[in-house]
């Protein structure tokens, strides 16, 4: 009955790499698109990447350039690819599918996974 599983964080240094990935139990293409979210001690969760279902993606401002976020169907995985990390990257990172109808702003339309700690040290 789970329907995402993140799963790739770790310990990493300062300009390390991580890729995370995410398994989901349906068709990803039922919905908008994919997305990533993490947050971090004491702080909201917020958003970090998407991918429409038509292959657009989306970042934050503060990952753009460091992160990529893609999918593969045959796989029912959604990952994320995460290089130069700093270490405000820490933070425990979600993935979820998300709806967006006209002008709203896209939301997650499943129950919260455990998610993956992703830690960088200085």
């Amino acid at each position: 009955q789970v329907q995402l599983v993140e799963s790739g964080g770790g310990l990493v240094q300062a300009g390390g790499s991580l890729r995370l990935s995410c398994a989901v139990s349906f068709n990803m293409f039922v919905f908008n698109a994919m997305g990533w979210y993490r947050q971090a001690p004491g702080k909201q969760r917020e958003f970090v990447a998407r991918i429409s279902s038509g292959g657009n993606t989306n970042y934050t401002d503060s990952v753009k350039g460091r992160f990529t976020i893609s999918r593969d169907n045959a796989k029912n995985t959604v990952y994320l690819q995460m290089g130069s990390l700093k270490p405000e990257d820490t933070a425990v990172y979600y993935c979820n599918a998300e709806t967006f109808t006209g002008a709203t702003m896209p939301k997650p339309a499943l129950s919260w996974g455990q998610g993956t700690q992703v830690t960088v040290s200085s």
